[in-house]
């Protein structure tokens, strides 16, 4: 089954309502509001590389207010466990047998704040649940419902005492971005309000989380063509062959930038992928999956500018073809 117009239209009309409502809390942050939903109904998670105070809890809360679903904060320590993250089997004495209390990880909307603060073992305890959508405790699973969705954040700056995300873990996440600061107007705005806490601030939901579950698989019926297909993969293969990258991005890194491309052809109103989407997201999905080489980083090049360059350097099917 492919995607109808008509149904894009639907899908682009909800999309917008839900960006329209998360920007009345993140002012200013339109791009990065799109991004989020887009990672959310391509049934990926984000991480977010930002400075303390940008409104990364705010955006989480906000996503899941407007979605009628929950919300839930983890605020990675060194001394966080596996278990205060999946929940711990407890033996009940009355029923003689193992209770399952459920962690934090039960919930819509997940923030994971400074993830790369706790010990690789702690972040591996996300990698089942980001991969699966479920957690495995004493050989027993539990579904963690859908929608689901992990915001990850860690802060560039103070690297003290924090663990590097390895490379398999930042491959789960299907987009990187960042918040930033607000411009001049936005922060004007912000302490033009500054008598209402943000957490205090109740947003309508725009949509239930059933309508959610259903754009997302209406997403994965958007057409794509060959064209765009081929323009994908040779986008990914020269990450692999640039001079400056000793790691170039993986299939999964093909495969969500063809996801994504198709919610946002559906978010602007779309049935089918153009060219135009998937360099609107090349460097959001792609650039965290690319390791580059140490003298590269010493010379200071980034993932982005490689990723930039590359799309420059890797011709595009003309949207007539694609079509």
């Amino acid at each position: 089954m492919t995607m109808t117009p008509e149904q894009a239209a639907w899908f682009s009309d909800i999309f917008n309502r839900l960006v329209a409502n998360v920007d009345q809390v993140l002012l200013g942050k339109t791009f990065v509001i799109k991004l989020s939903f887009t990672a959310l109904l391509s049934e990926g998670h984000l991480l977010l590389e930002d400075f303390p105070g940008t409104g990364k809890t705010s955006l989480a809360r906000a996503m899941a207010q407007s979605v009628r679903g929950s919300a839930s904060r983890i605020q990675f320590t060194p001394d966080l466990l596996p278990g205060d993250i999946t929940g711990v089997s407890i033996y009940d004495q009355g029923a003689g047998e193992f209770e399952f209390h459920r962690g934090p990880i039960f919930a819509n909307i997940v923030l994971a704040d400074e993830i790369n603060r706790a010990s690789p073992k702690t972040q591996a305890a996300l990698l089942e649940v980001m991969e699966e959508g479920r957690v495995t405790v004493d050989g027993i699973s539990h579904d963690v419902g859908a929608p689901f969705m992990v915001i990850a954040t860690q802060n560039p700056i103070e690297q003290a005492g924090t663990y590097r995300l390895p490379e398999a873990q930042l491959d789960r996440f299907i987009m990187k971005a960042s918040i930033g600061y607000p411009d001049h107007a936005s922060t004007v705005r912000i302490l033009e309000g500054a008598g209402v806490k943000a957490h205090e601030t109740i947003l309508p939901p725009i949509a239930t989380d059933e309508v959610i579950v259903e754009l997302g698989a209406l997403a994965r019926t958007v057409h794509v063509d060959p064209t765009i297909n081929d323009y994908v993969s040779r986008l990914v293969e020269a990450t692999r062959s640039a001079t400056e990258v000793r790691l170039g991005a993986s299939v999964r890194g093909a495969l969500a930038l063809i996801r994504t491309s198709k919610t946002l052809a559906a978010a602007n109103g779309r049935h089918y992928v153009i060219p135009d989407d998937v360099k609107a997201l090349a460097e959001p999905v792609l650039a965290h999956r690319l390791v580059l080489d140490p003298e590269a980083e010493f010379d200071g090049v980034t993932a982005s500018s490689i990723v930039s360059q590359l799309l420059i350097e890797t011709p595009p099917p003309s949207d007539r073809q694609s079509v």
